[in-house]
């Protein structure tokens, strides 16, 4: 008797093995560098997600601060203040709406400073990218 050892193999469609090194691209160390491009796109989007992140932290909280005068002022939230409670919490509603109004204002603000901070490094990639395509 002869025996058959030729092994076991399995064939992938293109789509599955498409999917296979998308999902092994994840798990893979990176060892590849980034283009000129991708870095430029980097920076850039860089600058508008860290004003994002600082306006939203900022807005979030003053509407925080903000409902709580309005429930301090609608509600008997606190008995042993009596009258006070409403005028002390249209006073924190007000506060509330002062750090709100300053989150726009201070997303400007650090758009321009990180803009400032990344544009020499933006200006070189982009004099090299338009060097290459001349």
């Amino acid at each position: 008797m002869e025996q058959n050892n030729s092994g076991f193999s399995i064939s992938y469609s293109a789509e599955e093995q498409s999917e296979v090194r998308r999902i092994r691209e994840k798990y893979a160390p990176e060892k590849k560098e980034k283009s000129s491009f991708e870095r430029l796109k980097e920076l850039d989007s860089a600058v508008d997600r860290r004003a994002g992140i600082w306006a939203l932290t900022v807005g979030v909280i003053g509407t925080l601060i903000m409902g709580t005068g309005m429930s301090m002022a609608l509600t008997n939230l606190f008995p042993a203040l009596g009258v006070l409670n409403m005028v002390i919490g249209t006073a924190v509603g007000v506060v509330g709406i002062a750090i709100c109004a300053l989150a726009y204002p201070l997303y400007r603000f650090i758009q321009k400073r990180e803009r400032a901070r990344v544009a020499p490094e933006i200006l070189r990639i982009s004099e090299e990218l338009l060097e290459e395509n001349s």
